[in-house]
């Protein structure tokens, strides 16, 4: 008995003496269990049971002393304490992130895109011919291309229709024009003096406008509470300027796919496709970011007749390489699945668009378009019952293949979820 007292007491002053050297560096080292961890409602991992109600999270990892528990965890919560013990003694205490199970339905359909932008857009200069000779006011005054003109005389513009009837205003009474444009970040004021064209009445600026662009592309998933949606993957940037388009407004619209250039080296190929009719909108656009665009669907019951009920995403540490497959339509309005391969995935902690390379490997999809064609982006990339991403780009040597980004930077961008990251710093105490 008295060896066994002595034992126990040697037993005791060992396990103080290794706490007071740092026993949770140890500790961690030797049972694989690390300081800060991330807990998905639904979506468990080895060391971390989250209970469907998570009222009570409790898991334990070898050896059988070493013990986590959390309680008293309500949904709303984003970080809870728990405390490490080692035969009854607290050691550390570690906060755990608890996000909320998120799941929205996927999409696959192909939608017609079509949005107006926020002033009328600078796509390039031309020279007016005048009697003393060919210039450009616009190029004079120092408007550039991509810059964007949303006020004129002080005069809000939204349409190519505004510009014409100041521009003569100004040219009638022979004064300078005030232009506000904006310039990436910048905010800045010009002054152009506009020309009458030789044998013509009207005055012009010498400047070719836009205000508005028009496309296909695939929409990813939408959420049916909220009505909120995400598509293409992508930014929609404007084709002569290359620059993003800073949306006033927009629509998504039915649409059917009614041939397909096919890709081949050098050459990405693409969908043609036919919008329905226009009062046959899906929805509106209110943004247009690195990740696609993102508004609110008119009605939440799209259905692409494959996956037509809410579905789990995955984050982006728990994408693996391997299967997976798209949703997305080929011909007509029907959605099909077709099988690619996850070749590489990256964990990030923040935003960014190529989170993913992938490659088509079905065949009746790499015959009937040579892989990933423009018009395929934003098809809902599915792995394990879960939505992982979207389609963004093609490898334009190798048309199988492209990017892919990951759901939750889409999500966070429709106003889906709130930002999260990959890890979080564990605060000892």
């Amino acid at each position: 008995m008295r060896g066994d007292a002595v034992r126990k007491t040697l037993g005791i002053l060992v396990l103080l003496f290794v706490v007071s050297l740092g026993f949770s560096d140890g500790v961690r080292e030797w049972v694989k269990v690390p300081t800060a961890m991330t807990v998905f409602e639904g979506d468990m991992t080895p060391v971390v049971d989250a209970t469907k109600s998570l009222k009570a999270v409790t898991a334990t990892a070898a050896p059988s002393a070493l013990t986590f528990q959390m309680n008293g965890v309500s949904e709303s919560d984003i970080t809870e304490n728990v405390s490490l013990e080692v035969a009854g003694f607290p050691v550390k205490s570690i906060d755990v992130n608890v996000l909320p199970k998120t799941e929205v339905i996927p999409g696959g359909q192909s939608i017609g895109v079509k949005l107006n932008t926020e002033g009328v857009l600078v796509v390039g200069h031309h020279l007016v011919e005048t009697e003393d000779g060919s210039s450009s006011p616009g190029e004079i005054a120092g408007i550039e291309v991509g810059d964007m003109i949303t006020k004129i005389d002080d005069h809000e513009i939204q349409r190519m229709s505004q510009v014409g009837e100041y521009v003569q205003a100004a040219g009638d009474d022979g004064r300078k024009l005030k232009l506000e444009i904006k310039r990436d970040q910048q905010t800045l004021e010009k002054e152009l003096i506009p020309l009458k064209a030789k044998g013509e009445h009207s005055y012009r600026m010498g400047l070719y406008i836009r205000d508005s662009a028009a496309g296909v592309g695939t929409l990813t998933f939408y959420d049916p509470e909220s009505k909120k949606y995400g598509a293409l993957g992508h930014v929609i940037s404007d084709v002569d300027t290359q620059k993003p388009i800073v949306v006033h407004d927009g629509q998504i619209i039915r649409s059917s796919v009614t041939s397909i250039e096919k890709g081949s080296n050098g050459d990405p190929g693409e969908k043609l496709a036919s919008l329905s009719n226009q009062r046959d909108v899906l929805g509106t656009i209110e943004k247009n970011s690195s990740f696609g665009i993102f508004g609110t669907l008119k009605e939440a019951n799209l259905k692409n007749n494959i996956h037509d009920k809410k579905m789990p995403i995955a984050h982006s540490t728990h994408v693996k390489e391997g299967p997976a497959k798209i949703l997305t339509v080929v011909e007509g309005e029907e959605v099909e699945e077709y099988d690619i391969e996850i070749v590489s995935s990256v964990p990030q902690k923040q935003p960014a668009t190529k989170g993913m390379v992938i490659k088509v490997t079905d065949p009746k999809l790499l015959e009937a378009t040579g892989g990933i064609v423009q018009g395929m982006s934003g098809s809902p990339i599915i792995q394990d019952g879960k939505i992982i991403g979207a389609v963004t780009h093609v490898f334009v040597n190798d048309p199988t293949s492209g990017y892919g980004c990951h759901i939750s930077w889409m999500l966070e961008e429709a106003g889906v979820t709130d930002h999260f990251s990959n890890t979080q710093e564990a605060k000892a105490s």
